[in-house]
């Protein structure tokens, strides 16, 4: 508790007295003090003389890293939901001999209790060994395959005790459990700007829509460091051209009167981040007119380009569109592209679906980290695949029908992949337990993750910090994130 001078607690002296006198007599009373606070606030009282506020901008404008960067750009792949990485990644071949059996693994944390099971479940894919790397990957992968030996894959993500789906994106990208703090990509365009000023530093390519609330938020940093939504659909982005009645002129004097009267507010106001953090905004929208339409018009590119990241199949379309649009934003400068892509969460029919998923999402993956290894793209870009789960060794029945298997989550231990932007190649990072449930040998937890993902752009998360209600914050919020030099090159 703190301290108080002494006569705070007013002991009767002659200074006591008199205050009491002064708050309880007639117009001198409380309610005139209500009536100082009023008028000062109404600009008909003087106000006592203040220091000038520390003046301070926010923009987007390019920033010196901390340390030399290996990355200039992350392009993350972020499949919401938890793809199974005992099918897909993380080959147990002692699931094949107690499959059907009782668990001998000991305890199992199950975050959805309906139709839970402790019998082991075996992975119905066959794994195979690619590359030079001889890197072990599920028949369900054939072009991630093919690109294996340009990546680092993690068998050993963890995420601390969070279980459930929401929780986990949100530590995924926030840090922690708390969607009022800012995304990775804030962060980052925080501290480095950006190297374009006609696009956003930071955006988020939505093929399928996470729910609860958006993960590119900028939480309590200024605005002007969300991440800007880009959609599956025509328009990508909403509202950026203008009506045709506003086209030319008439919008560039619109424009020009809203600067002129934000400015004039803001000098009368200092000290009004957010809102100059608004203008700010609002100047990129108006150029963003231009860059964006162009960046977002994949009509341009060539048919082998299209074939590579399988736009002529209406299977893979989608996510390929996604996936050459990222590419597009990166190499005009735009620093941090994250797609959304969910629909992962398998408790039923994991057999048949992670089939359809993997059919969609494989070949343009695949496709991006070959279009910026051919382009000299990659060396400088940072590409991340991964959810913020895997799946368990046990099978999730809901019913009585064996195809209906599934498989709940599990934090504990899990995989990703990395490729480009200063990680080795052809190279495996950590390990789960024989049964794929814990990770036991080179952990990273998603703090982890991210101080990597932030050193790798030159970024030392705990010298970027913001000051918020007299603290400075960072990304680690105080969690012990260390760089997994592991996976450095």
């Amino acid at each position: 508790m703190a301290s108080h001078p002494k006569h705070s607690g007013c002991s009767g002296s002659p200074v006591c007295a008199s205050r009491r006198h002064f708050l309880g007599s007639g117009l001198m009373g409380l309610g005139s003090v209500a009536l100082a606070t009023l008028l000062q606030q109404d600009g008909l009282l003087a106000a006592p003389e203040k220091p000038p506020l520390e003046p301070v901008t926010y923009d987007l404008k390019p920033k010196p890293a901390h340390h030399p960067a290996r990355a200039n750009a992350v392009i993350s792949l972020f499949m919401g939901g938890g793809p199974s990485h005992l099918d897909l990644f993380d080959p147990k071949p002692l699931l094949d001999k107690y499959d059907g059996q009782i668990f001998p693994g000991g305890e199992i944390k199950f975050d959805n209790a309906g139709g839970a099971s402790k019998a082991v479940m075996r992975s119905p894919f066959r794994f195979q060994k690619h590359g030079q790397s001889g890197i072990e990957l599920s028949e369900l992968l054939p072009h991630t395959a093919q690109i294996v030996d340009d990546i680092t894959l993690v068998r050993s993500m963890n995420l601390g005790g969070i279980r459930n789906h929401v929780a986990g994106m949100q530590a995924m990208t926030f840090g922690r459990n708390d969607p009022t703090r800012p995304s990775l990509g804030s962060w980052i365009t925080y501290g480095l700007g950006s190297e374009t000023q006609d696009l956003p530093s930071y955006v988020a390519l939505v093929v399928d829509k996470p729910p609860g609330s958006p993960y590119w938020s900028s939480g309590f940093l200024p605005s002007i460091f969300q991440g800007t939504q880009v959609r599956q659909q025509e328009p990508r982005m909403v509202n950026l051209a203008p009506p045709p009645h506003l086209k030319g002129q008439p919008q560039s004097l619109q424009l020009s009167l809203l600067q002129q009267i934000n400015r004039q507010h803001l000098e009368q106001h200092p000290g009004e981040h957010d809102l100059a953090a608004r203008i700010a905004s609002y100047a990129l929208a108006a150029r963003m007119q231009t860059g964006a339409l162009d960046a977002l018009d994949i009509s341009k590119e060539s048919e082998a380009t299209r074939r590579l990241y399988g736009l002529d199949n209406e299977t893979t379309r989608p996510f390929g569109e996604a996936c050459l649009i990222a590419r597009r934003l990166v190499e005009r400068g735009v620093r941090f592209v994250q797609l959304w892509y969910y629909e992962w969460d398998m408790h039923e029919q994991i057999n048949k679906l992670l089939v359809t998923k993997c059919a969609r999402t494989d070949q343009p993956s695949a496709a991006l980290v070959k279009d910026l290894k051919q382009r000299g793209m990659l060396d400088t870009t940072l590409v991340h695949w991964g959810g913020e789960m895997g799946r368990l060794p046990v099978v999730q029945r809901r019913g009585t029908d064996v195809s209906n298997a599934g498989r709940d989550h599990n934090t504990d231990g899990f995989s990703m992949w990395l490729a480009g932007g200063g990680v080795k190649s052809g190279h495996i990072h950590g390990a789960t337990d024989e049964f794929g449930l814990h990770a036991v040998e080179g952990i990273v937890h998603h703090y982890d993750y991210l101080a990597t993902v932030m050193h790798l752009l030159g970024l030392d998360c705990n010298r970027l910090t913001y000051k918020r209600n007299g603290l400075e914050e960072n990304i680690l919020d105080g969690q012990p994130g260390k760089v997994v030099d592991g996976i450095l090159a």
